[in-house]
């Protein structure tokens, strides 16, 4: 028997991006308009509705040339930007989409978490849902009846098992799915980050959960932009950009291939950057961070006060800022929000498109960090940049301790010892 468990070999898919699918009630109009495409598109650059090719091109690569081997029992984290293919992946591993080119087998049952409530009949209740999902994976019901309570203490919704699933929060619908998916001894399990839609008690019990299937022997395939996470499950990582593979081996040397390519992002101009997400009412600038205690202003040194100004194009009724920081290894270390307020906020009537942050004292220990930006606005994402900035942090003091940087940590806190008395 082969110890594959999954092989992908020159996996493309293509999207069509130019627009609805239109549709045709005879041949004739068929024909013609593939006739006129051409011309159309020509227009298009001509009158100025196109400044080049790519702008109207009506087709898109998601994934291109893909190909990769894993065996029985690996645990792989397919690690990569918004954008770069990583649910295009699973989705067609899954079966939920056909690729375009290429092909995709995967050798065993497979148990998927990719959207929330994946698989399930909202009209069905969960119970029927278990069985249901059960069956789909080949699954005898005696299988089922052995690891039903399983499934159900682990969900946490015994109270609403005959309840339909349409019914059900969202909280509720993502810890029976994955319960399902964890339980039912798939041999390949794939994981996107829907994880992200429960508290944080279940996610660490689905955390753990993905480790005891890793242990036992079954394949994992993992989506996630938590690198330390990432490296906690994993042992290998594909990293995936622009639609192809550009780094497979050691997690470890995958996440810092990644990282890296983040970093270089940032030496682009901010305005020119297209690899944000959002509406685009509203979008980000740029990004100032500065000292505000020191001579220095450009050194931002642990306990001193900070300032961030994230400058936008425009500014929207009800508008905020989020900003988040993440560690060298792509671990959050503290997030931001202007919505949060406090009774220290300010408004200053003379600044316009500009939201300031000060931070006092900044207590983030010394070391590099990525700053991730989100501007939300009606209520809607309206901008998202990754790595729209960083910042190297050098040490300093806090209540007169000297803060030095420490491995595995980032922050620090303010405190005294009481001291015994020493003989």
């Amino acid at each position: 028997m082969s110890d594959i468990a999954v092989k992908v070999d020159d996996v493309g898919k293509q999207y069509h991006i130019g627009g609805p699918q239109k549709s045709y009630d005879r041949l004739g109009e068929q024909v013609f308009d593939a006739v006129s495409a051409p011309f159309r598109r020509a227009t298009k650059l001509l009158t100025g509705q196109a400044k080049s090719a790519a702008e109207f091109s009506e087709q898109f690569w998601a994934l291109q040339s893909v190909s990769f081997e894993i065996k029985h029992g690996e645990a792989v984290g397919i690690i990569g930007r918004n954008g770069a293919g990583k649910s295009t992946l699973l989705k067609i591993l899954s079966r939920i989409t056909e690729p375009t080119k290429g092909y995709a087998d995967i050798y065993g049952r497979v148990g998927s978490l990719l959207e929330v409530g994946t698989g399930f009949h909202p009209e069905l209740t969960g119970k029927e849902n278990i069985f249901l999902n059960g069956a789909i994976l080949g699954m005898k019901k005696a299988e089922i009846d052995r690891k039903f309570d399983e499934i159900v203490a682990f969900a946490e919704i015994d109270r609403f098992i005959d309840t339909p699933v349409k019914h059900y929060s969202s909280g509720m619908y993502v810890r029976l799915a994955f319960s399902v998916a964890a339980h039912l001894e798939p041999e390949v399990l794939l994981v996107d980050e829907v994880l992200a839609v429960g508290d944080v008690a279940f996610q660490r019990k689905c955390l753990g959960k993905m480790d005891d299937v890793a242990h036992q022997g079954r394949t994992v395939l993992f989506v996630s932009h938590n690198m330390g996470l990432m490296q906690t499950i994993c042992k290998r990582g594909i990293f995936l950009q622009n639609g192809t593979v550009a780094k497979d081996g050691p997690i470890s040397e995958v996440v810092d291939a990644y990282l890296k390519s983040i970093e270089q992002k940032d030496m682009q101009d901010l305005e020119q950057r297209k690899d944000r997400r959002g509406l685009g009412k509203a979008k980000l600038l740029g990004v100032d961070v500065r000292s505000c205690n020191t001579e220095y202003p450009t050194i931002i040194k642990t306990g001193g006060t900070v300032q961030f100004a994230f400058h936008v194009n425009n500014v929207l009724p009800g508008m905020n800022m989020n900003f988040s920081l993440f560690d060298q290894i792509g671990q959050a270390v503290v997030q931001f929000r202007s919505k949060d307020r406090s009774p220290k906020d300010t408004v200053d009537v003379n600044n316009a498109n500009t939201f300031i942050c000060e931070i006092d004292p900044f207590l983030v220990l010394p070391g590099r960090y990525r700053v991730d930006v989100g501007i939300v606005g009606d209520n809607r994402m309206q901008d998202y940049v990754e790595a729209a900035t960083f910042i190297d942090v050098a040490e300093g003091f806090v209540d007169g301790r000297l803060e030095s940087q420490k491995e595995k940590f980032n922050v620090c806190i303010p405190h005294q010892w009481i001291l015994p008395v020493r003989n």
